[in-house]
């Protein structure tokens, strides 16, 4: 959603307690990893969207959980700070990010020999391609927290290519499915907060198509919510099934019900790397998802309209991903042939 005139900008505000160190570290962590830039001692800032702001709304309830005190508001300005201040923060810290991914890649260069100057020799190649898998899922990290265009991710992306043309890396292996599943329920009211994204969006596609059916869903406002009988809770806080360790509340639904199947877990990939910005995954689907997801929650501003397009656009990808891939193209391979094999042999 496109940030208002009135409220650009929303802020995190918390206390955490001296120990343990960890914890300390990992809410650290987890600010970087969603773009979060310091403006204060304590005091974190993000541009205003409803993405930004569930992001820190999950980050004030980690850490009330661990003990400390945390708060989140919005704001049309950052005292002692211009707005373009504020953005010049953002580029600088996209930049350094971006800079770190460009020295890795200039290193991978150096360390990956070419033969006669055209591509890489196959001794080393696997743990090569898994460094520069790594690199990949990571600049594509830095480029989903870069909310201003920092002048150095076209740097970044350069150096990638150079690295990739030289030898291109595997994609991530598919978990194994977990086990073992947890009984569906059969026409529960599944509740969840108000203003679905994509892990909810998603949780949802899910629900109905692989574990019930007959689901229906009940949007409200989080605080307080105390659920009826029947009503089962997903993707808040204290829910029957939500994030759970660095898991979203997807990937949590389909480890509690045990849904092995492959396309499964590839959409399950998708929707973490989208919702906990982490490029842990590195899927080549993700930036279009990520980007559809956006234009229907901009364009749909009611929570059961975000739910159908969502499950139609979550179909689609299901059908594309257990389609024959690849049979047009060995088709058309094999008619290419054909026409070679026919064509008359000169005299």
């Amino acid at each position: 959603m496109r940030p208002s005139a009135v409220n650009r900008w929303v802020l995190l505000i918390h206390q955490i307690p001296p120990k343990p160190d960890y914890f300390r570290v990992k809410v650290w962590r987890r600010l970087q990893r969603v773009g979060a830039v310091a403006i204060k001692n304590s005091v974190y800032v993000l541009p205003r969207s409803d993405e930004t702001v569930e992001d820190f709304q999950w980050q004030m309830r980690e850490i009330v959980a661990g003990g400390g005190e945390a708060s989140v508001c919005e704001a049309s300005f950052v005292d002692g700070l211009s707005d373009a201040e504020v953005e010049a923060l953002f580029r600088a810290a996209r930049d350094a990010d971006y800079g770190e991914v460009v020295a890795d890649a200039q290193r991978l260069l150096k360390a990956t020999p070419t033969r006669g100057g055209r591509r890489a020799p196959t001794e080393g190649r696997g743990s090569i391609e898994a460094e520069i898998g790594r690199l990949k899922r990571r600049l594509a990290g830095v480029v989903a927290i870069d909310f201003f265009g920092a002048p150095s991710r076209q740097v970044a992306h350069e150096e990638l290519g150079r690295l990739e043309m030289r030898l291109r890396p595997s994609g991530d292996a598919i978990p194994p499915p977990p086990t073992p599943p947890a009984p569906a329920p059969r026409g529960a009211t599944w509740v969840t907060r108000l203003g679905v994204h994509v892990d909810r969006i998603a949780s949802a596609w899910l629900i109905r198509r692989f574990i019930d059916p007959k689901a229906q869903f009940k949007f409200v406002a989080p605080d307080g919510y105390r659920p009826r009988p029947g009503e089962l809770r997903f993707d808040m806080f204290e829910a029957e099934y939500t994030h759970e360790g660095d898991a979203c509340t997807f990937e949590t639904l389909v480890a509690r019900f045990g849904l092995g199947e492959p396309a499964v877990r590839v959409i399950a990939q998708i929707v973490h790397d989208i919702d906990c910005k982490e490029a842990k995954f590195g899927r080549p689907e993700t930036p279009g998802i990520e980007r559809l997801i956006a234009g229907i929650a901009q364009q749909h501003q009611e929570d059961s309209a975000r739910v159908d397009l969502g499950a139609a656009l979550f179909d689609a990808l299901y059908a594309a991903l257990t389609g024959p891939a690849g049979d047009t193209g060995r088709r058309a391979t094999q008619r290419r042939g054909a026409r070679k094999r026919s064509k008359p042999s000169p005299r």
